[in-house]
């Protein structure tokens, strides 16, 4: 599997296009949804760079780990934390989920795969939170 610079342009983008193939398809609603919320221009690509990531991860994909598209749920969830342990900015990725979660409702259902990607993104980016106990009075 290829690696991309933590945070960069293409990093995000492998997300985001991690997202789209997570019901084992790309649509055409999800096609015209990326151009209609200009996503690659929002990450800092071009659309043939977007592309050109696009294509890497799927050709990453089927080298990396074999499987039958139409039950792409099956995409090692390691490999899925890995690729999101690329983007640690907290307002890129608060930007992803955006993206994501537009761009997987554009068709107006939410497979499972798609629903998995985003709960798995959610957690993962999720920053812990330090919780003090209040001193006791003596």
């Amino acid at each position: 599997m290829r690696s991309y610079p933590t945070n960069s342009p293409e990093a995000a983008a492998r997300v985001v296009a991690l997202a789209l193939l997570a019901d084992g398809h790309l649509s055409l609603v999800e096609i015209d949804a990326l151009e209609l919320h200009g996503v690659a221009r929002r990450l800092g690509l071009s659309g043939p760079a977007f592309r050109e990531v696009m294509h890497g991860l799927c050709n990453d994909l089927l080298v990396q780990s074999p499987m039958v598209w139409t039950d792409s749920s099956q995409i090692d969830p390691y490999l899925v934390r890995s690729l999101l342990s690329e983007v640690d900015d907290p307002a890129l990725c608060e930007e992803l989920m955006h993206l994501c979660r537009t761009l997987i409702e554009a068709d107006r259902h939410v497979a499972d795969g798609e629903a998995l990607m985003l709960s798995t993104a959610f957690v993962h980016w999720q920053r812990p939170q330090i919780r003090r106990m209040p001193a006791l009075a003596d």
